[in-house]
């Protein structure tokens, strides 16, 4: 079963960083023997259909994964990412019209997995997480989808049984209370679980909310931090719409900084829609 809520906006430009983020933090974690978990607060579906529904509208992900898809010199982690994306779709080439699927953060978070590692899912909407449990009905105690608040999930598992984790947070941003939520959460994650890898997601939007949102995680009681953003166009002169996203690590992999640094300026060249397109990439470490 597949979703068609996110399929307005699966596989966009926001997905492709986001998703790209998720890989690299999983693949640092998983080169140590020792097991660990993923976290995904606000799980969705798990995976949406790209040719029909409500992807067909808006047709948001010809301007992300659509135009790696075809691509044939990616950088390493962007082919990484994509490799994946074409493992969900049958008979996959670079052509576009074998891009059928989008898998969302569940399930290209599962592909990184291995036998020791477990996915821990929260998904509120009941229709979605309906969706996800079937999606994800085949793997066992590997996988567990609850029906609920994913930022009480922090609460619930942390610290998680072998002390090593990467908790995804990337809430909607419908209303103000998200912002605060996300903030709130990850006091009561690093008090608990001061070690884990947070990745907070967030979009770029003409609202004073979204613009501070990366100063008040900075003001975090966090000593090791890496922040990037991927700007697709200039804002609009009406303000609305998304013109960007960001990625916030707490905790980040040494050699995260590095990657990123090879394959943004590669994102803004190829989904660059326009003259204000750009990236930014700063960091902390102690």
């Amino acid at each position: 079963m597949l979703s068609y809520r996110h399929a307005f906006h699966a596989g966009n430009h926001a997905d492709v960083l986001k998703h790209c983020v998720l890989i690299q933090l999983s693949r640092y974690l998983a080169q140590k023997d020792k097991p660990f978990w993923i976290i995904d607060t606000h799980a969705g579906a798990g995976l949406y259909e790209l040719d029909t529904g409500y992807a067909t509208r808006l047709k948001e992900y010809e301007g992300g994964i659509g135009k790696l898809w075809v691509r044939q010199d990616l950088p390493a982690a962007l082919a990484d990412y994509v490799d994946l994306v074409r493992a969900c779709n049958p008979n996959a080439t670079h052509a576009p019209d074998t891009l059928r699927f989008y898998p969302g953060s569940p399930w290209l978070a599962l592909q990184t997995l291995r036998p020791q590692d477990r996915l821990r899912l929260f998904e509120l909407h009941s229709s979605d997480s309906k969706i996800l449990q079937d999606n994800f009905s085949d793997q066992g105690r590997r996988v567990s989808v609850t029906t609920g608040n994913g930022y009480d999930a922090l609460k619930a598992l942390l610290p998680p049984p072998p002390r090593r984790a990467l908790v995804l947070i990337d809430p909607p941003y419908e209303t103000r209370d998200d912002y605060t939520n996300v903030i709130a959460a990850l006091n009561e994650g690093l008090t608990r679980f001061a070690t884990g890898t947070y990745a907070i997601w967030y979009p770029q939007l003409d609202r004073p909310e979204a613009r501070q949102l990366p100063d008040r995680l900075k003001r975090l009681p966090i000593r090791n931090w890496l922040h990037v953003t991927l700007t697709v166009h200039t804002p609009s002169a009406d303000g609305y719409g998304m013109h960007g996203s960001g990625m916030f690590i707490i905790n980040p992999p040494w050699t995260l900084h590095k990657t990123l640094a090879e394959i943004m300026p590669y994102l803004v060249a190829t989904l660059g829609q326009d003259g204000g397109a750009g990236f930014t990439l700063d960091a902390q470490a102690d």
